[in-house]
Parts: C-alpha cells; sequence; structure tokens
C-alpha cells in the first residue's frame, strides 16, 4: 500500500473551494431560475376578427391584450398559417377596415346614482380616446332593453344619451347583449364594451345561452367591465367575455371603472390589419392560425374561413383561441405552435439547485459512512505521526474534510455571535445531539431549500419572483429557529409535568433511608425521559466533584424551570439549616400540583377567548386565499397598485399587533 505524507492544511484547501463552489452553484441555480422563468413569459390574449378571403389572400383584424390591457404586436415576428400550411403575413394599422363598437350600459337600479355617475364620466374617457373611424353606439337596459343610439361618428350624441340615463327597475342584461350584434351587422370588426354587475332578473327574448351565442355567431369581441355590486355574477361576465374573445375588467370604484373604458378604447386604437398570402391548395373551410410576439410574450390567434367563398363577408364568424386557452385542434395542424417543455437554461438552473443540495447532503453524511477499518487506521496514523495525516482513500478524505470544513466554517461564524449562547440553550433543553457549526449548517441548507421552494411554488412574473425570493429566504431561514423552540418548549413542558412525580419518588426514597443522591439515582433509574435523563446528568456532576444544590441549580437552568429552582432551593436550606427533607419534597410536590390544577382550571376558562383569537387571525388570511381563488384580479390590485400595497403592509402590521396584543390577553400567568 502506497503511503503518502502530507499536511492538513494542505488537504482543507481543496475540500474549502469545494464547498464553496457547491454552495455557490446552488444559489447560483436559485438566481437564475426567476430570470429565466421571467425570459419565458406566459402567453397573452390574441383574437382574429373581420376575416374575410379574396382571391389568393386572407384578411382581417388582429387584436393583442395581456391583462386587458392592449399590446403593441412585433410585426417582425408574426408567422401565420392556413390550413396547416405556413403562409406569408403582413401587418399594418388599421386603416380600411370598418369598425364599430357598442357601449352597453346597465341601467337597473342596483347600479344607483353614484354608480350613473360613474358610467357618464368612464364613457367621456372613453370616447376621447377611441379612434375617430371607430363608429360607437349605445345599448341601455334595465327593465327593457332596447339600442338608444346606433353606430355612428358623432361622439356628442353619444354623451348626451349616456347623460340622460337613469338607474331604477330590473336587469336585462341578456336581451341587452343579443341586441348587440345584429345593431353593428353591417361593419367588418365588431365589438361590445358591457358595463354591468353580471346579475339579469327580467329578460323576455334571450336566455344566457343565446346572448353568448349571438356574439359568437356576429363575431363580436366583447370586452367587459364588471361593476362590484351586492348583485354580482362574475361567471356570467367571464362567459361573455370568453365567447367574444375579450377580458373581463374588475371594477369596484369609479377610477377602475374610468381606467378599463380608457383600455377598451386603447384596444380599439392598437389594432393590427393583417394580409395572408395563400398558395390557392385549400378550398373549403380551413382554420387560419397566427402567432407571435406582443410586449415580448408570445400569443396565438385562431379564427375560420372559407376559401371557396368570394370576396363577400365570411356567414360564418370567426373565432379566436387565446394562447392560454386549450384549443379543440389536434397538435399537428398548427406548425407555428410554440415549442413546449421548460426553456434548456431552467433545466440547467434547477439542476444546479439539485446536484447543491445533493453535494451538501452528501458532504454532511459522509463521515457517517466511513468503515471501521478507516477509523482504526485514522486514528493509527495521527497516534504514530501527529500534526500530519497519511491518505490511504483520496476520495473518504475528501468528502470528510467537505463536511468537516462546512462545520468549521459554521463554528467560526457562530463563535462570535451573541446568539450563539441561547441558541446553544435551546439546543440542550430540546436535547438535539448538535454542536454549533452544525446548526449553522443546518440553517444554510433550510435557507436554500426556503428560497428554491419559493421559487418553484410562485414562479412568474417580476413581482412574483420577488415574492418568492423574500417569502423563501424569510421561511428558509426562520423555520429551524421556530422548530427548535417548539421542541425545547415540549421537552420542557414535559418535565416540568413529570416534576410532581419525581418529587414525590424522591421524598418515598429518603423516607425509607436512602441518601438524597441515592434517591436521585432512583429517578435516574426508574422515571421517564426527559426527567430521567436530566437527573443523570446531574448526578454525573456530582461525581466529578460539583455540590448538589450547584447541580440541580444547573439543571433547572437548563430546562428554565422554576419549580426545579425552588425545589434545589428547598434541598439547600434543608442541607443548611437541617429538617425533614422527604416532608418538605412532599409539600413542595402538593404546591406544584395544586399550581397545575389552578392552571389547567384557568386554561379551561379562557379557552373561549383563545379560541375566537384563533378565528380571528385565521379569517383575514382564509379570506385572502379564498378572495385569490375566487376573484384573483380584485384581490391584486393589493400589490399592483401603490395604495393597494399601503394597504397590504399596514394589515401585515395590524394583524401582527393585533396576534400579539391577543397572545397576551389570553396568557394568564398562575
Amino acid at each position: 500500500m502506497s503511503r503518502k505524507l502530507r499536511d492538513p492544511r494542505l488537504g482543507r484547501a481543496p475540500a474549502v473551494l469545494a464547498v464553496l463552489l457547491c454552495v455557490l452553484g446552488a444559489l447560483t441555480g436559485v438566481l437564475l431560475t426567476p430570470v429565466t422563468a421571467g425570459a419565458s413569459q406566459p402567453p397573452v390574449e390574441a383574437t382574429l376578427s373581420a376575416v374575410r378571403a379574396t382571391k389568393g389572400s386572407v384578411t382581417g383584424v388582429l387584436t393583442v391584450r395581456e391583462g386587458g390591457s392592449p399590446v403593441e404586436v412585433s410585426a417582425d415576428t408574426v408567422r401565420s398559417s392556413v390550413g396547416a400550411v405556413a403562409s406569408p403575413i403582413t401587418v399594418s394599422s388599421v386603416n380600411r377596415t370598418k369598425r364599430a363598437t357598442m357601449l352597453v350600459v346597465d341601467t337597473s337600479g342596483s347600479m344607483g346614482a353614484q354608480g350613473m355617475a360613474t358610467v357618464r364620466q368612464s364613457v367621456k374617457a372613453f370616447l376621447a380616446d377611441a379612434p375617430k373611424d371607430v363608429a360607437v353606439g349605445l345599448i341601455s337596459f334595465a327593465g327593457t332593453a332596447g339600442v338608444d343610439v346606433a353606430p355612428t361618428a358623432n361622439r356628442s350624441k353619444i354623451q348626451a344619451a349616456v347623460n340622460g340615463l337613469v338607474a331604477r327597475g330590473e336587469t336585462t342584461l341578456y336581451d341587452a347583449v343579443a341586441l348587440a350584434g345584429p345593431a353593428m351587422a353591417g361593419y367588418q370588426d365588431r365589438s361590445v364594451v358591457l358595463l354591468s354587475d353580471g346579475g339579469d332578473t327580467r329578460s323576455a327574448t334571450a336566455t344566457r345561452a343565446s346572448a353568448t351565442a349571438s356574439l359568437t355567431r356576429y363575431s363580436v369581441r366583447a370586452e367587459v367591465v364588471g361593476f362590484n355590486t351586492a348583485d354580482s355574477d362574475n361567471a356570467v361576465l367571464q362567459g361573455f367575455a370568453k365567447a367574444g374573445g375579450g377580458s373581463v375588467a374588475a371594477a369596484g370604484n369609479e377610477a377602475a371603472v374610468k381606467a378599463a373604458f380608457e383600455d377598451a378604447a386603447k384596444t380599439l386604437d392598437a389594432q393590427s390589419s393583417f394580409t395572408i398570402t395563400t398558395d390557392g391548395s385549400k378550398v373549403g373551410v380551413q382554420t387560419v392560425v397566427v402567432t407571435g410576439t406582443a410586449g415580448g410574450a408570445p400569443f396565438t390567434a385562431r379564427a375560420t374561413v372559407d376559401l371557396g367563398a368570394s370576396a363577400a363577408p365570411v356567414p360564418t364568424p370567426s373565432s379566436s383561441t387565446p394562447a392560454n386557452v386549450a384549443s379543440d385542434e389536434p397538435a399537428a395542424s398548427d406548425p407555428l405552435a410554440a415549442p413546449k417543455g421548460l426553456n434548456p437554461v431552467v433545466l440547467v438552473a434547477m439542476g444546479a439547485v439539485a446536484l447543491g443540495l445533493l453535494l451538501l447532503v452528501a458532504a454532511l453524511a459522509a463521515p457517517s459512512f466511513r468503515s471501521a477499518r478507516s477509523q482504526r487506521v485514522s486514528s493509527i496514523e495521527r497516534y504514530v505521526t501527529p500534526g500530519v495525516t497519511m491518505s490511504t482513500d483520496t476520495a473518504a478524505v475528501t468528502a470528510s474534510s467537505i463536511s468537516s470544513s462546512l462545520i468549521d466554517v459554521g463554528e467560526r461564524i457562530m463563535e462570535g455571535r451573541e446568539s450563539t449562547g441561547k441558541t446553544m440553550a435551546l439546543i440542550e433543553r430540546a436535547d438535539l445531539p448538535l454542536r454549533a457549526g452544525e446548526w449553522w449548517v443546518l440553517r444554510l441548507v433550510a435557507l436554500v431549500l426556503g428560497v428554491t421552494g419559493g421559487v418553484v411554488l410562485f414562479s412568474g412574473g417580476v413581482v412574483k419572483t420577488i415574492f418568492a425570493l423574500v417569502l423563501g429566504t424569510i421561511v428558509g431561514w426562520l423555520l429551524p429557529a421556530v422548530v427548535l423552540r417548539f421542541l425545547a418548549k415540549r421537552r420542557a413542558k414535559k418535565f416540568e409535568s413529570q416534576l410532581p412525580d419525581v418529587l414525590t419518588l424522591v421524598a418515598s426514597s429518603l423516607s425509607t433511608g436512602f441518601s438524597l443522591l441515592q434517591a436521585l439515582d432512583a429517578v435516574a433509574k426508574d422515571a421517564a425521559d426527559p426527567a430521567a435523563k436530566e437527573f443523570s446528568r446531574a448526578l454525573a456532576e456530582t461525581r466529578i466533584g460539583a455540590d448538589v444544590g450547584d447541580a440541580l441549580d444547573h439543571m433547572s437552568g437548563r430546562m428554565q424551570s422554576d419549580n426545579m429552582k425552588w425545589t434545589g432551593m428547598a434541598i439547600r436550606i434543608q442541607r443548611e439549616v437541617g429538617g425533614n427533607l422527604a416532608e418538605t419534597l412532599r409539600t413542595t410536590a402538593k404546591t406544584l400540583r395544586e399550581r397545575e390544577e389552578l392552571a389547567r382550571h384557568v386554561r379551561a376558562l379562557s379557552a373561549e377567548g383563545r379560541l375566537s383569537a384563533y378565528i380571528l387571525i385565521a379569517l383575514p388570511i382564509g379570506i385572502f386565499f379564498y378572495t385569490m381563488k375566487t376573484n384573483h384580479d380584485y384581490v391584486q390590485l393589493l400589490w399592483t397598485r401603490p395604495l393597494g400595497l399601503a394597504m397590504l403592509a399596514g394589515g401585515i402590521i395590524s394583524l401582527g399587533l393585533g396576534m400579539a396584543w391577543m397572545r397576551k390577553v389570553v396568557d394568564v400567568k398562575v
């Protein structure tokens, strides 16, 4: 066997470097994940309207939105296919397309005077922002529905009609939506801006299904503004928007409604016309697919067109499939669809994270898998040549050095911290076999896992990525400390509950003629943990010369037990002044039982208050997550608007103060 002498410091340098590379690889992978996630943005919604087939070409209007707001299309990225055959496409601004939009306004009693004032201001903003070539009409509905103003270029006529609307009566939403398509029959691109709470109480000529079918039949794009009232029905509004290839904007106040109307006007201004050149190989009804990017995000839009028709408009309306809605078309019919799967850089980042964590776990677990022969050889080598290491197995030494070096780094970091003493006291109280350096490594691994888990669970845009990093860091760093405190408190509480029985056992032993140390030894042998283990440690201290009173004081400090402290004080006084120690311990045990009984009685009396505190704390959190699931657009105002962020911060601070206050109220000391 070849053996080579070397300085241990030379062997430790590569080990430390390996550890640093491992940690940096894991953290780099975590940090790369949000970047690549942001690079692969989720698709945005896109629709095709006014689709017509002429000789050798297909024309129409392309509308792209992100979160209800229009997005500028990158013309050089747009691609198209007709009947699964790639075809050249040109995109330009809308110029000769005849466009119209109908304002469908709810004037039922649920809107109220304030709601109608909001409508007037919002329509005024819409008319100011809408392109001049777009004809605008008005449909109002309450107890009945009708076309107040046919599509016209006279904006003042529309505003005057809106100013005369008054909120009263029932709601005929379905009748109004069904009227919108026929009112714009002479136009190529048709859209509606619907303001309603989604409720319908009195429609006579149309149903929800027939109103939705009307939007599809006339190829009407629906931009819906959901006004929040007591009768709101978001499912109905979302159904109209989906059928019309539009979007739903939740609006609970005047500013939100006005902003939604302005976005609808900007959508008209941001439309693009397209011309697809066909090769004549396809006839009959075919699927038109247009893909590209808008605002850096991909989009896909589909429509049907009859290539056998002349220049007349297609009788079958165009339908579009937003990029985030599953299509009924088979995958093979869309050669331009973006490849599925994760971004390769994301895979590399996830691999780096997994490799880093694997190496960390392997490094920490390596010493446990060393063979007995390797340990014996290592011991002999250290004895024969102090200060010099003899290498026989490079892999084993490297794995051990990695774990040892990482723990040594943790020892040096923990050595100069003020909180190290408290942390080690908690570790002793919880009876965990950890050193300071090992505890630091554990928290480091938890931090990496927390950040990784946060990024995986909340991957998305920039806001979600920042939230994931912050949340993962906080959870990863604080969770080990919280768990340690819980374990220490649970073990200390169990020790407190055992103490009256332990004192009774000591008193009985003393009554039979045992000495105090013999009585404590009986407790160490016969009692259950943790009392047995703690009294064994106290006896071990006395066997190496410590006073029994000091050993009991050390145990009380270790377990943070006031009852044990008083017991040690009673024993110390009895040893100094004399007396019946057994009777003293029986009296102490009886007092502890009475205090425990009183504490349980107080806990039972305060149970209602504690339950109320738990409910009040859980209520806002539960409502937040429930609303996130049922009405995400409404809740996201908390982190997309400055006022919402301020309200969110204030709510969290108030919740924290309330939790602390209620905890103090129900925490009765006995």
